[in-house]
């Protein structure tokens, strides 16, 4: 569904990415693991447009490595970022509405659906349906920045440490979204510093080092890998 071959991303004199080869299957959740400074946001950002990168992307056979964000968002791919990045001066409502700004006008009674679909994935944001955003807990902010993403009814979802800051509860509730999500039929490629629960639910693992892969495959494989258990997971 989504591949990157030979992808490399520069800031300035800096190399972020080196080489990243990458590929995600439909209805497949991928992690994405290693320690700060790999590489992994700057990857998920090259998949989404937010940075200039050389190398090959494909969706769905589509280059799309010199297309804009909002371009690359209408092909069926939602990024949620890393802090969330909700907007807090507006409502939870407003904030799920702009999520679907690319369908609101063609499709407004799908779009209510929608709204009323993630009312039900996640019933505390409809109780604070009229309430500013940044008055949200942190793990509410994180239903709400998951729920805006889905919007837009992606075929495709990009995750950015969505476990970043949350309490237990709220890991386990974000995490087991996920995991309902690949049971909706969507595909997945997730970042997280939870590494041993990423790949707990994910199907395939990259680990990066220093901007290359070091690692791939079955992450119940990564999970039994000495190395990586010693050097990447806390063992």
């Amino acid at each position: 569904m989504l591949s990157a071959r030979n992808l490399s991303v520069r800031y300035g004199m800096a190399q972020a990415l080196r080489g990243v080869d990458l590929h995600v299957e439909k209805r497949e959740i991928v992690a994405l693991i290693g320690r700060n400074g790999a590489g992994k946001t700057t990857l998920l950002k090259a998949i989404t447009g937010l940075v200039k990168s050389q190398g090959d992307i494909r969706y769905n056979g589509q280059s799309i490595g010199n297309l804009p964000p909002d371009a690359i968002m209408k092909l069926g791919i939602s990024h949620v970022p890393q802090g969330r990045q909700i907007f807090g001066d507006q409502t939870v409502e407003d904030n799920l509405i702009l999520g679907a700004y690319t369908k609101i006008k063609a499709q407004p009674k799908q779009v209510k659906a929608w709204l009323e679909r993630e009312y039900e994935r996640f019933p505390r944001l409809k109780e604070r349906r009229h309430q500013q955003a940044g008055t949200l807990s942190g793990g509410e902010q994180q239903m709400l920045a998951l729920s805006r993403a889905l919007m837009s009814n992606p075929d495709f979802l990009v995750l950015d440490e969505p476990s970043m800051g949350l309490s237990p509860l709220y890991v386990k509730l974000i995490l087991d979204t996920i995991k309902q999500l690949r049971e909706e039929g969507k595909t997945i490629l997730l970042v997280e510093q939870l590494a041993i629960a990423a790949l707990s639910i994910a199907d395939r693992g990259y680990v990066l080092s220093s901007g290359q892969v070091e690692f791939s495959g079955p992450a119940h494989d990564l999970l039994h890998d000495e190395k990586v258990v010693q050097t990447y997971l806390g063992a």
